[in-house]
């Protein structure tokens, strides 16, 4: 496989003096296909106290970030225990 046949998305994030941010890029291919060019990769969780970014397929990204949003408001914001208890599920 060449650099050229390599499909790949990108989210970068950087915490600098107590600030964080976060940023991808909008689309979300198929193969070879573009389905969406204006997809939303990053998103605030537990009240917009969590930045998070995902890549990959975007339908089971979708439900992991739903569900992780559960377990985070289910153990008051800690992302390490939702974490742990979402693996277990």
């Amino acid at each position: 496989m060449s650099i050229f046949d390599l499909h790949a998305t990108t989210v970068v994030g950087i915490i600098h003096n107590g600030e964080a941010a976060i940023g991808s890029d909008g689309q979300a291919t198929m193969d070879k296909t573009v389905m969406k060019a204006t997809v939303k990769k990053v998103r605030t969780l537990h009240d917009g106290k969590i930045l998070a970014g995902f890549a990959g397929s975007t339908a089971d990204a979708f439900t992991l970030f739903e569900r992780y949003e559960e377990k985070l408001n289910e153990y008051n914001g800690s992302m390490q225990r939702a974490a742990v208890e979402l693996a277990k599920d």
